[in-house]
């Protein structure tokens, strides 16, 4: 069979520019979020190349770039928390089995197709614990900024290890101040003019060379008589390509990492498709859902084999690649190759860079992280969104990261729950100007027919507000000696058995005491699962009226039924049960 491949040079051009752009903020944001992480710098890199390559050739999205992102490394602090930071060897094969598991429940999501399970999922539940990750990220480089050893170990709440490090620890390393006040200074006033200027956008990389060389020329990243530098400098990369390394697997450690790895693998998800959706919209690009979380979990599962730290979709390098001109998924492959290709050739001068560098730099991170309009929108919008983003934001602070995640999901899914089974039903009239519309109080009622219209979810939480909707029919018809009842279900979605078996024991009921139901506006989803159950076999097709006709709708079509009954046949000119009467429409 022939394959068309629909790729020029001009795409290709386009390609390789963005993805050149792209990585050159991808290395020193890859070795910065590996500080977050608590793990080797170099792991941040490989992540870089493997997980963005990865995702590049299996995803959906033409822009979306994979790999290391803030949030996620600041979970996988969180998950790794357990492993004494001390024990490296340990440390690192807790981060590449976190990383297969991440990458193992992401394909199970896809495999099962529950990534539209992610809706559910609230906004305030993501704001919410990106405020918290924020904040996570800012209090957990201060260390860092003042050229200060943290104190205390993972298994101490985040708030009382910088609490210990900041009034127990080491005197201030005014240096180290000074380096991470300049990063701060250079980042802040270097993005204003590449948005001015529209410059590329290698502010990053170039914060970090400029201070790397002011503590190169100062003599404060240099090994002095003791063998010490004045400031910390970022660990030494080796100059190699990421090689295959299957993690141990100590089943102690799995209940530990299967939390955090579940954490990772929705926020993971949450992030990559947010970010592809957003860019999509702009280029009217369809994108597979499913495909992009498998992409994502084979990207993790891979860098789990290959020494990588978990990664997801990159708001900043996904923006960059899409305001750069990429066309294809290619771009995110040229982006890993550049990034191999400089650990490679420029490796041996990492070791230049120092740590306090790189905290401005996430200092700065952790500002943009918080889009703070939205922020104070939510808080101001709800009591349910502020709730939510409250209870994920102080769970995230005051427990840990991937804890917030979990509780914010089942939160949302609680909530989301009451909030569908809130089943609606109204009455409707004809009124004395053959209008069918809500009925209102002082409206006359016709004692011969009454119409209900539904609306909602009609899944099983919904069931007891059917039962109430659907009990009331029958007393008022058993009262007042009404003989058609017409049923709209125009607007109800999503039927399960339990309301379909509700309903069907309500008709059956009703038609046993003489009463005529005609139910009008029947979806097809609702009236193929009634069909499943036998409903046709003794329900009579004619009292059934699906929704075919926007000029003239199937309730206008149930009640002209009623009345032809009531009233006896029509002129053969106009018959009542399908022409329509020129002033009878539809209001609501």
């Amino acid at each position: 069979m022939a394959i068309a491949f629909n790729y020029d040079l001009v795409k290709g051009r386009h390609d390789l520019i963005a993805g050149l752009t792209v990585a050159a903020i991808s290395f020193p944001q890859a070795m910065a979020y590996a500080l977050i992480a608590g793990v080797d710098p170099r792991f941040g890199v490989y992540s870089a190349i493997v997980v963005t390559i990865a995702a590049s050739v299996f995803g959906s999205s033409s822009h979306l770039i994979n790999g290391p992102t803030s949030a996620i490394s600041l979970l996988v602090f969180t998950a790794l928390a357990f492993i004494d930071p001390e024990n490296a060897t340990e440390l690192f094969e807790g981060l590449f089995l976190l990383a297969v598991l991440v990458g193992a429940f992401q394909i199970v999501i896809s495999l099962f197709k529950l990534g539209n399970l992610t809706r559910y999922i609230s906004e305030s539940v993501i704001i919410g614990f990106m405020a918290a990750a924020a904040f996570l990220l800012a209090i957990g480089q201060l260390g860092n900024a003042l050229g200060v050893r943290d104190k205390g170990n993972g298994h101490m709440q985040v708030l009382r290890r910088v609490w210990l490090t900041l009034t127990h620890g080491d005197h201030i390393n005014y240096r180290a101040l000074t380096l991470s006040a300049a990063a701060v200074v250079l980042a802040v006033v270097l993005r204003k003019l590449v948005q001015r200027y529209r410059w590329p956008q290698i502010d990053m990389l170039a914060v970090l060379i400029v201070t790397a060389l002011i503590a190169y020329l100062a003599g404060w990243s240099v090994p002095g008589s003791n063998g010490h530098t004045a400031v910390a400098v970022a660990a030494k990369i080796p100059r190699s390509l990421p090689t295959v390394h299957v993690p141990e697997v100590h089943t102690g450690w799995l209940p530990h990492l299967s939390s955090g790895a579940l954490a990772i693998a929705f926020v993971g998800i949450i992030e990559a498709l947010s970010i592809a959706k957003a860019i999509a919209y702009q280029t009217n690009q369809q994108i597979d859902y499913n495909r992009q979380i498998m992409a994502e979990g084979l990207a993790n599962l891979a860098g789990g084999f290959f020494q990588s730290l978990p990664g997801s979709g990159s708001l900043s390098r996904s923006a960059i690649n899409f305001q750069a001109g990429a066309r294809t998924r290619f771009s995110g492959i040229v982006s890993a190759a550049t990034v191999a290709a400089a650990l490679l050739l420029f490796a041996p001068l990492l070791r230049y860079v120092p740590q306090a560098a790189l905290a401005g730099l996430l200092l700065v991170t952790a500002a943009r992280l918080v889009d703070f309009r939205r922020l104070v929108y939510t808080l101001k919008a709800s009591k349910y969104d502020a709730g939510l983003v409250v209870v994920t934001a102080f769970t995230g602070v005051a427990i840990d990261l991937d804890k917030s995640v979990l509780l914010g999901v089942v939160l949302s899914i609680l909530l989301f729950v009451p909030r569908a089974a809130k089943l609606k039903a109204r009455e409707l009239v004809v009124t004395p100007e053959r209008v069918v519309r809500e009925r209102i109080p002082g409206d006359s009622v016709d004692p011969s027919i009454v119409i209900y219209d539904l609306e909602g979810e009609l899944f099983f939480g919904a069931a007891p507000e059917l039962d109430r909707y659907l009990s009331e029919i029958s007393r008022r018809v058993a009262d007042e000696g009404i003989r058609f009842v017409v049923v709209r279900l125009k607007r109800v979605r999503h039927p399960d058995v339990v309301c379909i078996e509700r309903i069907e024991h309500f008709l059956r009921d009703e038609t046993a005491r003489g009463v005529t139901i005609l139910l009008a506006g029947v979806r097809p989803d609702t009236l193929g699962m009634l069909h499943n159950v036998g409903f046709q076999s003794w329900f009579p097709a004619e009292q059934v009226f699906p929704e075919e006709d926007e000029e003239f709708s199937a309730t206008l079509k149930a009640v002209r039924y009623a009345n032809h009954k009531i009233d006896g046949p029509a002129p053969l000119t106009a018959p009542a049960e399908i022409a329509p009467h020129p002033q009878l429409y539809y209001l609501v």
